[in-house]
């Protein structure tokens, strides 16, 4: 099997970064551990995409759109052929946006 080539969308690289920041305000242990593992589970993803259920929260509940939470973030993605984009990070306690 391929490796998918792994995109994060601008969106979802700077909520990532806001996310590293205010965990950092408590402790920089634990946003660099958070961030570590959101970023592994990037690279898990290129090997197996459809590891994770399609998005429940997707209005035309495309399949190709997937999610999955780790430390309490969703983190949304899209399977194309060659490549996994990874659309948002947001935390669980964030009301979802329609999309």
């Amino acid at each position: 099997m391929v490796k998918l080539r792994i995109i994060i969308d601008d969106a979802a690289g700077q909520s990532l970064k806001e996310a590293y920041n205010y965990i950092k305000k408590d402790s920089l242990q634990n946003a660099q551990k958070v961030v570590s593992e959101i970023r592994d589970s990037f690279k898990q993803l290129a090997e197996k995409p459809l590891l994770h259920a399609p998005d429940k929260y997707r209005l035309d509940k495309n399949p190709s759109f997937r999610a999955y939470e780790i430390h309490k973030y969703r983190i949304s993605y899209h399977v194309g052929d060659s490549e996994i984009r990874i659309i948002r990070i947001r935390h669980t306690k964030m009301n979802p946006l329609d999309y």
